[in-house]
């Protein structure tokens, strides 16, 4: 006979889906601005993937074919990547006169792979960004870079997590003597700790793949410890606390939302695909949504037109541009992503600015207080924006997208 926990997850889950699926049909309070507005969201930073070249060659020694996909390439940003791209933001200035920033979601901790390699990799053991990188990694000047950066003004520091898989789908094939054990043996032996789309059975920190659909996210108790911990690292690491945050793999739900706020998070970060108005959620959480995909790192029918194009279609409907652009996009350690990226950012800046001499940079904790205050806080001082209500569900965004 089931017990009675089972039957009131069950039961919560149950209310769960009935919720989401009704949130598709329930009017919203979306915000539309009048002037164009551009934001640019960064994922993966402080995430250490392929150990640079040594850990290429360790790795097709070990008999893995690398190269069938740009994220074989994933390595670690340097200090002189950020130095290139606080270049290229720094060139591009608003109709305040302001440079343009990035919102640069962190994961906070790594594997530490030198104390798992004595237990033959049985147990995860985790090394928090504030201290240090794992053994056998080297990135002089790195942390100084990201500090000297949001410093700057140049990086804003947001939330993506401790880690980027999904713990407990990652634990359960520690032993496993099967071909996905072996490979993340392989990987773990070379300073590597997973190639996602090799292995996406790792899933996402709070949403477990290999679960039922109705039991792929985390229970509320276990999201909230863990986004605990990641404010403390966050917040130990930045001497600040995040205000805005993306989960691993934009995989989040109500649990998700009602613990960041519970942790003082104002914004929270969606994926591409639909062209949705930024609203406030039932958490005061202001949610927004990516609208503009810029990865030519990973996107090999990449069209700097269709960027702008995309760019365009938000300032039309009076809503922000928001730019996806991963952290691999700026790598060249193992491969030179970055120089390609940079050249053609700057195109793409260029041609809104051309085309919109009014338009304004922002990052999301200008775009909450605009739509909470009607402006917001720059060095040169406050920047107004006439900030618009209007009802819209879902379901009527997703016909605008298929229209």
């Amino acid at each position: 006979m089931p017990s009675r926990r089972v039957h009131r997850n069950y039961m919560v889950s149950f209310f769960q889906k009935v919720r989401d699926r009704a949130a598709h049909w329930i009017p919203a309070t979306g915000f539309h601005f009048d002037r164009p507005l551009v934001v640019l969201q960064s994922d993966d930073w402080g995430r250490v993937g392929l150990r640079d070249n040594e850990g290429l060659e360790q790795l097709r020694s070990a008999g893995l074919t690398l190269g069938g996909r740009p994220y074989d390439f994933y390595t670690l940003e340097t200090a002189e990547d950020l130095t290139a791209l606080r270049a290229v933001l720094d060139r591009h200035r608003d109709s305040s006169g302001r440079a343009a920033s990035v919102v640069m979601n962190f994961i906070l901790a790594n594997l530490d792979f030198a104390k798992m390699i004595p237990g033959g990799f049985q147990q995860i053991h985790m090394l928090p960004l504030s201290e240090g990188l794992p053994k056998g990694w080297s990135r002089p000047g790195l942390f100084e870079a990201y500090r000297e950066g949001i410093a700057a003004g140049a990086f804003y520091p947001a939330l993506h997590g401790s880690t980027h898989f999904c713990r407990p789908a990652m634990e359960r094939h520690l032993s496993d003597s099967g071909d996905w054990g072996t490979l993340l043996r392989t990987l773990w032996r070379a300073g590597t700790p997973y190639i996602h789309w090799r292995m996406p059975w790792i899933g996402y920190e709070y949403w477990d793949g290999d679960q039922s659909p109705d039991e792929r996210f985390l229970g509320a108790e276990i999201q909230r410890e863990l986004i605990g911990q990641t404010v403390g690292a966050f917040a130990k690491f930045f001497t600040t606390l995040p205000r805005s945050a993306c989960a691993p793999g934009y995989r989040a739900n109500a649990y998700t939302h009602k613990a960041w706020a519970q942790h003082g998070i104002h914004v929270a970060q969606n994926g591409p695909g639909t062209l949705t108005p930024p609203h406030l959620d039932g958490h005061g959480i202001l949610q927004l949504y990516r609208t503009v995909v810029f990865e030519p790192a990973v996107d090999a029918d990449f069209s700097l037109e269709a960027s702008v194009s995309q760019a365009e279609s938000c300032f039309k409907r009076g809503i922000p541009a928001i730019v996806s652009v991963h952290s691999i996009n700026f790598h060249s350690s193992v491969r030179d992503f970055r120089t390609r990226t940079i050249e053609l950012l700057d195109q793409f800046l260029s041609t809104l600015q051309t085309k919109h001499p009014d338009l304004l940079y922002l990052h999301d904790e200008d775009l909450y207080a605009l739509v909470n205050h009607g402006s917001y806080e720059t060095s040169a001082g406050s920047v107004s924006v006439s900030v618009t209500k209007k009802k819209f569900t879902k379901a009527q965004v997703a016909e605008n997208r298929e229209a």
